[in-house]
């Protein structure tokens, strides 16, 4: 979207930034529950007495030793486990912190005791591994978290788009949000091959100093025994093996070190808002303060903390009498939501903070700034004071505060759960909080009764219980809206505040619900913001806000008498009436004869093409195996074939040392039967081999780790793209399901392809070196002693092969049982926290947070029972290789009593069961990636036959043959058998009942679902026999919450075009047709000004006109609104409809409406209702007919 604030720039680094402070993790610490910190010592303990027991293996290993050499043939019975193992075991170091520093004090201990001077000379090998890892940390620290910045930005880009995913599809923007999402992926790329040679660096020098550390130690040995100064090979044995598992402990402590490093860093956003300054809670109360006296503002001047230098409020005084109805008017960013913010104590006029948040994120609209400009080195200081009753309002108690108050928004937020429990939030705080739920239930129906939302809610099947999905997205706009103010209004607060309430509310429920209102803020302080002035007709006092400040107040009549601005505003919303006593005939069809002229028969209904058609069925995805999905992606991938080549030679190279090291360990337990001369020259040549084995090691485990580091990288940003990609090409149905809400969506976008890696990094090394092993070993045990290796193989080696699957198997299934039960308290607290408004204004933080501990801890219960039966698979499978070597060690020494094997034979035909002691933890890759794959899975339609649509010239022609049509994820029918024509080049309106299918119709017209029944023909081709790309060319729409993403205001007004294909001229022009331009260039940057994440710096209203500009700006041949002005203040309301009506040639345009002003100049109005059309005519004749569109009118009509 062309050049985003914020986007990758060539060549720049990112910043430097302090480290977190490693407090934090003693904090995180310090957070558990005693059960937490009980569990934590006891394993602290457990792994201690496990540390002790490998390294002791060491001194049975050792007496083994001296025990054969005093045998007739001196050497070891069986080559002991720990050193392949040192190398094979650390895998599950990663996943097992305490092992680390179990093995590193018993080893230690073991070591010293035996010898010092030999356990000092192994242990130089340490300084080089820590010098090593020291400087490379930091440097792989750093380069990390610019990975995880690139993939912040991603997924940011990703939310934003998934969150409004109907405008991108809407604006066919698809392909320039996959093109922003592909620039920060391919950063993320770039940096992460940049950890490749950096993870290589912290792989190679441990395994390089266990080998070369091998070698000294056992030349130096040698030496010390040969001069008398050591008693034997058994305590060089022991030193060896226990500093090797030291050398191998530290060599993979790196990484628990950076799961540490990342959770602290993590850690430290938590922690600042933990200890953040927050707003004072506690204060005056009931006891003190009367709630039912007036509200006062008092020179308050105000700024937002995300634009300091704009003026929202200026020195503004405002009287606001106790038990009246107070309403403030005025062009949208004057300041009224801000005082809503203020009431609410979201902001405070002293301190430039909201409460518990951060002010880029959470902040509510922003206001514009006013005519006067600031200097712009100069923040505005916040002042003046707001009181009741003679107090603060900062010094009263704020959930008491907030808890008298009933908050209606503009944009109302409904949470994913049942209506009745929606209605039920409201009692949070009141005197019906902790009432029986028979009590609640009634009070609810009468809540929803008062807001005219029973009449809908008992329609649905569940009636109260009907589950209204994420943000209430299975609702209507005006079925929202009037849950929310029932919500308001269930707990009797003493003060309402209506922001815009009946805004999405269609005019018969408008004048009901006003009624209600009306009624309920009899004896309240009632404070309404609305554009639609037939609301306030009654309000006892009108305040019209312009810049910040108070210009006119009074009554109705009494602002019309003076002719000013609100006579200005109130003529810009004047309905024409007509002569009500004219006895004129009408044209208008009613519904009668609307069904006569054009209901098909059901014979006929039934028998049209494509009844049971919809877009949602999918064909069924099987998940693949591990196995499986590896070879799929490998063959997928087959471009990075010389990075595989890499592996597979680095895999072998580093097998094969394992497989050498047992045979020249072999040789060098013989070297203890020589005497003199010949044992030093003897020990110095296989000492040699060991240093050429300590550098192929090396080299092999640097390629290892840089080539599957970057194949780990290529495969997670590859089909993070596709993953996105895939996801925007689903049909919206898609998105309507409960599993695929926006937060869920983009947590497994952002999560899953890193998992990915963990099939792709490492641990595909290392199963590949454990094949290569057990290869050499194979063909070395064989050569040395058959029998020993076909004991290890029919008896060892299948156990060890077994434990490891069923292991793997469990891993697996416990991963999709954790997914599973997180999911829904991972759900609720994205949802929880992306409703800070709701939330704070209802006082639900403590239900929230005592909601979301009971779902963690319920969640946690489900986790620990598995995860007891989990730790019996486990610990089985770490300890069944001892039972193996123990078989191994018996029969190897029957095999030695008997003289039928010599040590080299012993030592190398145990080989064959060491293989098996890594067991990758690809769980949750494998999971990853059968969801990966999932939305790749073809849709049911298939655009590849379907007409290409040029463009309407003049608009399209529209008609509904008999469509019935239910959304796919509930079981109602919205219309049955709904006919209608649109001629071509026509502007006409939808008007109706909220829910009564008007959206609907437009949701159809773009393509976003399909109908059940019936035809819909545009221009003489049934809809879905249309590309629905080129289709989607040809129509606009600006749906009735509009959505702007980070980035400037030009790139914003483009998004639904090709920026190179359009003049800065035509985008000025569609700004100033949407009444925008004079505000755009008013700004600092002016078209190129950043709009913040999700339009926040913007207010609703000036939201609205960018996305209308929008539309215009692709010169539709059909244009859609659905309520596109309904956030609009009258003047700006005036002016955008002059400019549809001008621009409105020579294309169709179709408009949902509920402000019926904006469409009596329509040529067709469409009256809906009943699950069909009831009326239809223009305004003049629809007013003549004195029907249902005539007492709408009634109910909106100013003068009347």
């Amino acid at each position: 979207m062309g050049s985003q604030p914020g986007e990758p720039e060539a060549g720049k680094e990112p910043e430097a930034e302090p480290s977190p402070p490693w407090r934090n993790f003693w904090r995180m610490l310090g957070h558990g529950t005693a059960l937490d910190k009980f569990m934590m010592s006891l394993a602290a303990i457990c792994a201690v007495g496990a540390g002790v027991t490998l390294p002791l293996m060491n001194v049975v290993f050792g007496n083994l030793v001296d025990d054969f050499n005093g045998y007739f043939i001196p050497g070891s019975g069986v080559t002991k486990d720990d050193f392949t193992g040192a190398v094979n075991r650390n895998v599950k170091a990663n996943d097992h912190y305490h092992d680390l520093i179990k093995y590193f004090i018993g080893a230690y201990a073991v070591a010293f005791r035996f010898s010092w001077s030999l356990t000092l000379l192994a242990s130089t090998s340490m300084v080089f591994i820590s010098l090593v890892n020291g400087g490379t940390l930091p440097i792989y620290m750093k380069a990390y978290k610019s990975v995880e910045k690139a993939d912040e930005k991603a997924s940011s880009i990703a939310t934003e788009a998934l969150g409004s995913i109907r405008t991108i599809v809407a604006c066919g923007a698809e392909g320039r949000l996959a093109a922003r999402y592909a620039e920060w992926v391919s950063v993320s790329r770039k940096r992460g091959l940049g950890l490749g040679p950096l993870t290589g660096i912290q792989t190679a020098p441990a395994n390089f100093a266990m080998y070369g550390s091998f070698a000294l130690t056992f030349w130096f040995g040698v030496k010390q025994y040969n001069s008398g100064n050591l008693s034997g090979v058994g305590p060089l044995v022991t030193v060896v093996f226990s500093v090797l598992l030291i050398i191998s402990t530290l060599s993979f402590i790196l990484r628990p070190i950076l799961d540490i490093t990342q959770a602290v860093s993590a850690s430290t956003y938590f922690f600042e808002m933990i200890d953040a300054p927050k707003l004072k809670k506690s204060g005056l109360k009931s006891l003190d303060v009367s709630t039912s006296d007036d509200i006062y503002f008092k020179d308050v001047t105000f700024s937002y903390p995300s634009r300091p230098k704009a003026k929202i409020l200026n020195s503004l005084s405002l009287h606001i009498p106790a038990g009246k109805l107070t309403a403030l008017v005025g062009p949208s960013g004057c300041g009224k939501s801000t005082i809503v913010a203020l009431l609410e104590r979201w902001y405070q006029i002293g301190n430039q903070f909201e409460e518990g948040s951060l002010p880029d994120t959470t902040s509510p609209e922003n206001e514009d700034p006013p005519n006067d400009k600031l200097d712009e080195n100069d923040a505005v200081p916040n002042s003046g004071e707001i009181t009741i009753n003679r107090y603060r309002i900062d010094d009263l108690d704020l959930k008491w505060w907030r808890s008298q108050i009933g908050l209606v928004q503009q944009e109302p937020f409904i949470f994913n759960s049942s209506i009745y429990q929606n209605v039920a939030y409201g009692l949070v705080g009141s005197q019906w909080e902790n009432e029986t739920e028979e009590v609640k239930r009634d009070l609810v129906k009468e809540a929803c009764q008062e807001a005219f939302a029973s009449e809908y809610i008992e329609r649905l099947p569940l009636k109260y219980d009907t589950m209204v999905g994420e943000g209430g997205l299975k609702l209507s706009g005006g079925q929202r809206q009037r849950l929310a103010i029932a919500r308001s209004i269930i707990k009797r607060p003493p003060i309402l505040i209506l922001d815009e309430a009946t805004s999405s509310i269609d005019v018969h429920g408008e004048r009901i619900v006003q009624e209600a209102l009306d009624r309920v803020s009899k004896n309240r302080t009632t404070i309404t913001i609305a554009h639609r002035l037939s609301t306030i007709k009654k309000a006892d006092n009108i305040i019209v806000l312009k810049g910040g400040e108070s210009f006119e107040q009074g009554t109705h009549e009494e602002l019309l008498r003076q002719k000013g601005i609100y006579y200005e505003l109130v003529e810009n919303q004047r309905l024409e009436m007509g002569d009500e006593s004219s006895d004129l005939e009408t044209e208008v069809e009613s519904k009668d004869q609307i069904q006569e002229s054009n209901i098909l028969t059901e014979e006929r209904r039934k028998s049209e093409p494509g009844a049971a058609a919809e877009q949602t069925s999918e064909t069924a995805y099987e998940k693949r195996s591990l196995v499986g999905l590896v070879g799929l992606l490998l063959w997928e991938q087959r471009k990075y074939w010389p990075l595989y080549v890499s592996i597979v030679v680095g895999a072998a190279g580093a097998g094969a040392v394992l497989s050498l090291q047992s045979f020249i360990f072999a040789q060098l337990t013989t070297v203890f039967q020589l005497e003199g001369p010949a044992m030093l020259e003897r020990s110095q040549f296989w000492s040699l081999m060991f240093v050429v084995l300590a550098v192929a090691v090396g080299i092999s485990h640097f390629v290892l780790g840089w080539t599957s580091s970057a194949v780990g990288t290529y495969m997670c940003t590859t089909y993070r793209q596709e993953y996105f990609e895939n996801i925007l090409a689903k049909h919206i149905p898609f998105y309507d399901m409960q599993e695929n809400s926006t937060g869920s969506l983009s947590g497994r976008l952002s999560t899953d392809p890193t998992q990915l890696q963990q099939i792709f990094g490492l641990q595909l090394a290392y199963p590949l070196i454990s094949v290569f092993t057990v290869i050499g070993c194979l063909a070395i045990s064989f050569a040395f002693g058959w029998k020993l290796t076909l004991v290890a193989m029919f008896s060892a080696f299948p156990l060890i092969i077994i434990a490891m699957f069923i292991r793997m198997r469990y891993e697996i299934q416990f991963v999709e049982m954790n997914q599973a039960v997180f999911q829904e308290s991972s759900q609720f607290a994205s949802e929880a926290i992306g409703a800070f408004r709701t939330v704070t204004s209802l006082t639900l933080e403590d239900m929230i947070t005592t909601r979301y501990s009971d779902l963690l801890k319920d969640h946690v219960k489900k986790a620990f029972i598995r995860a007891r039966f989990a730790m019996v698979i486990f610990s089985a499978s770490d300890s069944i290789d001892l039972p193996c070597m123990a078989l191994c060690f018996w029969y190897g020494g029957q095999l030695l009593s008997t003289f039928e094997y010599d040590v080299l034979q012993f030592m190398g035909g145990q080989t064959a069961g060491q293989f098996g002691s890594i067991t990758p933890n690809v769980a949750q890759a494998a999971g990853a990636s059968n969801r990966i794959f999932s939305v790749r899975e073809p849709e049911s339609s298939n655009d590849d036959d379907k007409i290409f649509v040029e463009r309407y010239e003049g608009g399209p022609r529209i008609e509904f043959k008999s469509v019935s049509f239910k959304y796919p994820t509930r079981d109602v029918t919205v219309f049955k058998d709904l006919s209608f024509t649109v001629e071509k080049g026509q502007f006409v309106a939808l008007v109706g009942a909220s829910g009564c299918g008007k959206s609907t119709v437009i949701g159809i017209l773009e393509k976003f679902y399909d109908y059940q029944n019936g035809s819909v023909i545009i221009d003489g081709h049934e809809l879905r026999s249309l590309d629905t790309s080129s289709y989607r060319q040809s129509v606009s729409l600006v749906s009735q919450e509009p959505n702007l993403y980070q980035g400037s205001v030009k790139d914003n007004i483009t998004l639904g075009v090709d920026p190179t294909t359009v003049t800065d001229d035509d985008i000025q022009q569609a700004a100033k047709d949407a009444n925008i331009h004079d505000f755009i260039v008013s700004l600092p940057e002016g078209y190129n000004t950043d709009v913040g994440l999700r339009g926040l710096a913007m207010s609703g209203g000036q939201k609205q006109r960018i996305c209308i500009a929008r539309a215009l700006l692709r010169s539709p041949s059909l244009l859609l609104l659905d309520e596109a002005t309904s956030s609009l203040d009258s003047e700006s309301e005036k002016h955008v409809q002059e400019a549809i009506e001008r621009t409105a040639k020579g294309r169709t345009v179709v408009v949902v409406a509920h402000r019926l002003a904006t469409v009596q100049n329509a040529d067709t109005i469409f009256v809906f209702g009943e699950g069909g059309i009831l009326e239809v005519g223009t305004h003049a004749a629809l007013i003549k007919n004195r029907g249902a569109y005539y007492e709408m009118c009634q109910s909106q009509a100013l003068d009347r």
